[in-house]
């Protein structure tokens, strides 16, 4: 059991499901008959978590699908009723879920850098070893429930050849790794960073979120994808919407997700 407050505590473990984010989603909207009669919505606690050791149809960001080997890595769900948060400040929940992971893997002894790649992608080097899909509801201008699904490569040390640049923790330290203390670590510090965000410590996250950030202050070159522009960018930051800092040429430029590709 981990040592949290909340994250964690209900918890649904399965073998196989086609997505833990599209059965957390079901969790939160589902109607179910009462003994006095009428349907009433029943949601899950806040916390609740959704484990699979295999996904049949697991996606990352914009439709992207993630591929995990069954029973070697961590592929989950958490619900979280961020309903405090302004919807124009999503991207402060994405900052607080991708610091937890980092927070989790940057101390197992790899020998590459951990980073955050933006918006929420895991690296050692530069290879991805997590990903993150928060899908969040609205109602107004707040924010209703976020479904924040993770994948985490842990035990895994083969990967389709569709993915070169596909890396786990065991490939990064050297050793095969504990998937149970893993995901309890990640609870704590999930639990953590939410908390800190929720106490209205923005302004630190995004500091951090900033010193994690993949290539900071870097050179590299850049596709844009809509002209296949081809240029060499420094990434500065992030804005409060999430849009990203680069300079070019020394001058500010903002990209929005997907526009770019490293």
């Amino acid at each position: 059991m981990p040592n949290t407050r909340f994250i964690g505590k209900v918890y649904y473990r399965f073998n196989e499901l086609s997505s833990t984010n599209d059965f957390a989603a079901e969790l939160i909207a589902d109607i179910q008959k009462d003994t006095t009669g009428p349907y009433t919505k029943s949601k899950p606690p806040e916390g609740t978590v959704v484990r699979a050791d295999s996904q049949s149809a697991g996606r990352g960001q914009f439709g992207s699908k993630w591929s995990a080997a069954a029973g070697l890595n961590l592929t989950l769900s958490v619900i979280l009723y961020p309903h405090w948060m302004e919807a124009t400040a999503q991207f402060d929940l994405n900052m607080a879920v991708s610091l937890a992971l980092h927070d989790t893997c940057a101390t197992l002894g790899a020998t590459a850098p951990c980073t955050l790649k933006w918006p929420n992608d895991l690296y050692f080097g530069d290879r991805k070893c997590a990903g993150i899909l928060i899908q969040n509801s609205i109602f107004g201008k707040t924010l209703q429930s976020s479904v924040v699904g993770i994948g985490l490569n842990i035990n895994q040390r083969a990967f389709d050849a569709d993915l070169p640049k596909a890396t786990s923790l065991s490939l990064e330290t050297g050793r095969e790794m504990d998937i149970d203390a893993i995901e309890h670590a990640l609870f704590a510090h999930l639990e953590q960073r939410y908390l800190q965000l929720k106490s209205g410590h923005r302004a630190i996250l995004a500091e951090a979120y900033t010193a994690c950030l993949y290539r900071l202050g870097v050179p590299a070159t850049y596709l844009r994808k809509a002209d296949d522009w081809v240029f060499t960018g420094i990434v500065r930051g992030v804005r409060a919407d999430g849009r990203l800092r680069m300079e070019v040429d020394g001058a500010e430029m903002i990209f929005d997700l997907k526009e770019i590709v490293a």
